[in-house]
């Protein structure tokens, strides 16, 4: 294989369902990212964002590299790695301290110590810190203030959400990953990873909401002004309604899926009683047929439910019904037929369904909503690399400072 190119870009995305990898190229001309590779590949091993099984892990992650690898025509050593499941928390923390210089101008390296004070107090035991997102500053009794450096004060105050991970589940999958051979960049929670491909600047001002329905678990992430305002992962997903269209239909796993992918809707009305298919013809090998109406009524109220606990989840922060840039909902089980008319009504909301944008890319795969998180990766990890230093990110990218650095380099140290 040809030496790794310097401008390659990798994010994978490790979910329950499945296990995604897309490479990006970033170009010398302009700053757009050219997508050369995307793969994905059964998931094993992992459950609801969990470690479950270690090698049966090692083994898919290594199956998908491998497959990319041969795609693009050269060797993966890096990648940007996705965080997801139940085991996520959110919290609010403040830090406050005395601006160092004695004419009070506020440095870079005073705004690290403030975010360092909230960092501090944050983290629950068992509990790494994925991400500390600053949501304003204060400096003295000025309040609302985005970018403080270069302001004149005595006093700086900072709000921060603190996303953060269970440690032995986030030690779990770091050691999975780099017993693959492969060297993780760092950890980006998916949900906001799949903003970045999904969301406009724009949208992000009004306010608006990101859904990723997933296998497992459905993530979500809230902004408002420009700003994360709140972010939760739900333990269901659509494997919720291929459990359900198993159990009404008295049928397997593997056909109950295919249905779902092939016939399922979230519109029953559109069906009459009489609309039948047979197993055999979705590639099922049980014999006899099933109702196109009744299996509609199974993922409508399935998929129902779910959007029922996003909306707890929008109360929370008092956006229920009130955002003006409404919902987009991306991930693999938002491509299920009538689920924006559904969401529409449940959530009270515009929706629409979010696809990645500002790519250049031949390949189909990128244009799945199944495929933004892995994508969403990828401009994170350009972004990044571009920064020219300090604590802050460009535009649209709001995380600061991350730990997750320390448990990477103990789990370096133990591999042979």
């Amino acid at each position: 294989m040809p030496m790794l190119k310097d401008n390659i870009i990798t994010g994978l995305d490790i979910g329950s369902s499945a296990i995604r990898v897309v490479v990006g190229e970033r170009s010398k001309n302009d700053s757009k990212i050219r997508i050369i590779g995307a793969v994905e590949g059964p998931s094993q091993g992992i459950s609801k964002g969990l470690v479950v099984s270690a090698e049966d892990a090692i083994s898919a992650i290594s199956s998908v590299l491998e497959r990319a690898e041969r795609m693009i025509g050269q060797p993966i050593s890096n990648a940007w790695v996705g965080v997801n499941g139940s085991h996520i928390t959110t919290s609010e923390s403040r830090g406050v301290v005395a601006v160092s210089k004695v004419n009070g101008e506020i440095r870079e390296a005073d705004v690290e110590r403030v975010i360092e004070n909230a960092k501090s107090v944050a983290a629950p035991p068992n509990y790494e810190i994925l991400h500390v997102i600053p949501k304003s500053f204060v400096v003295d009794s000025q309040v609302g203030i985005k970018d403080p450096v270069g302001m004149t004060g005595i006093r700086l105050e900072v709000e921060t959400q603190i996303i953060q991970g269970l440690s032995s589940q986030i030690k779990n999958l770091i050691n999975c990953i780099y017993r693959t051979g492969l060297n993780i960049d760092d950890l980006v929670l998916s949900i906001l990873a799949t903003a970045e491909s999904v969301l406009t600047n724009r949208q992000k001002d009004l306010g608006v909401v990101v859904i990723s329905l997933g296998g497992k678990t459905t993530s979500l992430a809230v902004f408002e002004e420009g700003e994360l305002l709140h972010t939760a992962v739900i333990p269901l997903g659509s494997d919720y309604v291929t459990q359900d269209i198993a159990l009404l239909s008295r049928i397997s796993m593997d056909t109950a899926e295919k249905i779902k992918v092939r016939e399922g809707s979230c519109l029953p009305k559109e069906f009459k009683k009489q609309d039948e298919m047979k197993f055999a013809d979705i590639g099922g090998l049980e014999e006899g047929s099933f109702s196109k109406k009744q299996v509609a009524e199974i993922v409508e109220a399935r998929i129902e439910e779910i959007f029922e606990k996003v909306d707890k989840e929008l109360k929370k922060v008092g956006r229920s019904g009130m955002l003006p840039a409404g919902a987009v909902l991306t991930g693999g089980g938002a491509k299920l037929d009538g689920i924006v008319d559904l969401a529409k009504r449940t959530l009270r909301l515009p929706v629409s369904l979010g696809y990645p944008h500002d790519l250049v890319s031949s390949l189909d795969k990128v244009s799945d909503p199944a495929f933004t998180a892995a994508v969403g990766l990828v401009l994170w990890g350009s972004q990044m690399n571009t920064r020219s230093g300090g604590i802050r990110l460009p535009s649209n990218f709001d995380v600061v400072d991350k730990t997750v650095g320390q448990i990477k380099k103990i789990f370096k140290s133990l591999l042979p």
